[in-house]
C-alpha cells in the first residue's frame, strides 16, 4: 500500500510538471478605466481555457504605455491611443510595431459636492472649460446657473479636483476639453498628464472621489464605472446637438455610431464630443495593446485567442459593469485585424 501511495505521489508530481510546462503566463499593465471588466475577463477566459493565466496591473495608461514600448510586460491597456511619436520609439526599440484593438467603451462624468444641492446638474461645455480653466469661480456663475433652473446655487467659491498621477481618464477629459474650448486647446492642452491651471490633486479615481466627498464645493471628474459603483453623484453634460445627456449604456454607444462606420484601420481614434443627438460627449474607447510580433509563439496564439474571445463572447459582460458594448461595425474590423498579430 505504501509503494502505491508512493508511486501515486510521483505520477501527480510529473503530472504537475507537465501542466507547469504547458502553462502560459502572460503579464500586462496600464489602465484603469477598463481593470473592472479586464479582471473579470481573465478570470472568466482563465476558467475556459485553464493553461492561460493572465495577470494584470491597474498602473495607469501612461504607465502601460511605458512597460510594454520598455518591453517589461507582453501587452499594455490605455484609454489614450498612442502618438506618433509612441508608436515610434517603440518601433525603434523593437523592431515592428504595435497595435491598438478597441475593447469596450465607457465615459468620464463630472461629480460635485454642493452643500444643499440634491439634485443632479446638468453643464455646458462652456461651464466645464470655464470651470478647470480658473474662470468660473462662483457656483451661481451664469454659466452654471443658466443650465440649472430652479436649482438654488450658492455663491459659494468653486473647488476644483483633478488627477495628480498621469492617467487615460485625464486623457479623455482633457480631449474633450480641447475640443470645445480654443482657449483650452491652446494651453493647457489634452494629455494624460498635463500642467492644471487650478484645483487639487488627487491619485487615482479614489484620490479624486474622496477630495470631492470631503471638500465643499468641490467639483472634478471620474470613470462612469466608478461612479456608479460607488453611488456619487454625476452630472448631465451638453452635447454637439444641443441636448443634456447623462452618460450610460445607450448615450455611450450612440458616440461610437459615427466612428464606427468609419473606422480607421489602426483603430486610433477619438469620439468625445461625436455628434448624434443621445450622444454622450465624453465617451471613449479603451484599447489594449498588442505587439506586432511575439518572440513567443504559445503567447502570441493565446493573445490572439483572448482578443477575439473579448471582442465577441467577452462582450456579454460589459453592461453589468457599467461598461458599453463594442459596436458590431468595430468587432467585424477587430477579428480581421488579429491576423496582423505575428
Amino acid at each position: 500500500m505504501k509503494r502505491f501511495a508512493g508511486l501515486l505521489l510521483v505520477v501527480l508530481a510529473l503530472a504537475g510538471m507537465v501542466w507547469a510546462q504547458g502553462a502560459l503566463l502572460i503579464n500586462g499593465a496600464g489602465a484603469t478605466f477598463p481593470y473592472p471588466i479586464y479582471s473579470k475577463w481573465f478570470d472568466e477566459y482563465h476558467k475556459k481555457f485553464t493553461n492561460v493565466q493572465i495577470n494584470y496591473q491597474s498602473v495607469g495608461s501612461g504607465a502601460g504605455i511605458k512597460q510594454v514600448t520598455e518591453g517589461t510586460v507582453d501587452f499594455g491597456a490605455s484609454d489614450a491611443i498612442m502618438n506618433d511619436d509612441q508608436l515610434k520609439a517603440y518601433a525603434d526599440k523593437h523592431g515592428s510595431g504595435i497595435l491598438h484593438f478597441p475593447m469596450v467603451l465607457g465615459a468620464v462624468v463630472p461629480i460635485y459636492n454642493v452643500p444643499g444641492v440634491n439634485s443632479a446638474l446638468n453643464f455646458t461645455p462652456e461651464a466645464l472649460a470655464g470651470i478647470f480653466l480658473g474662470r468660473v469661480t462662483k457656483w451661481n456663475d451664469p454659466a452654471i446657473a443658466s443650465a440649472n433652473k430652479g436649482v438654488n446655487l450658492p455663491a459659494n467659491d468653486i473647488v476644483v479636483v483633478h488627477r495628480s498621477d498621469g492617467s487615460g481618464t485625464t486623457y479623455i477629459w482633457t480631449d474633450y476639453l480641447s475640443k470645445v474650448s480654443s482657449d483650452w486647446n491652446t494651453k493647457p492642452g489634452k494629455g494624460a498628464s498635463i500642467s492644471w491651471p487650478v484645483g487639487l490633486g488627487g491619485k487615482g479615481n479614489e484620490g479624486v472621489s474622496g477630495l470631492i466627498r470631503n471638500t465643499p464645493n468641490s467639483i472634478g471628474y471620474v470613470e462612469l464605472i466608478y461612479a456608479v459603483q460607488t453611488k456619487i453623484e454625476y452630472a448631465s453634460v451638453k452635447n454637439s446637438s444641443g441636448d443634456f445627456v447623462k452618460a450610460d449604456f445607450g448615450s455611450v454607444s450612440a458616440a461610437a455610431a459615427g466612428a464606427a462606420k468609419d473606422m480607421p484601420d489602426d483603430f486610433r481614434v477619438s469620439i468625445t464630443n461625436a455628434p448624434g443627438k443621445g450622444a454622450y460627449p465624453i465617451s471613449s474607447f479603451t484599447w489594449l495593446l498588442i505587439p506586432a510580433k511575439f518572440s513567443d509563439a504559445g503567447k502570441r496564439d493565446a493573445m490572439k485567442g483572448f482578443i477575439k474571445w473579448g471582442i465577441t463572447d467577452g462582450q456579454s459582460y460589459a453592461e453589468n459593469l457599467s461598461y458599453a458594448k463594442l459596436p458590431k461595425e468595430v468587432v467585424a474590423k477587430e477579428l480581421k485585424a488579429i491576423d496582423k498579430i505575428q
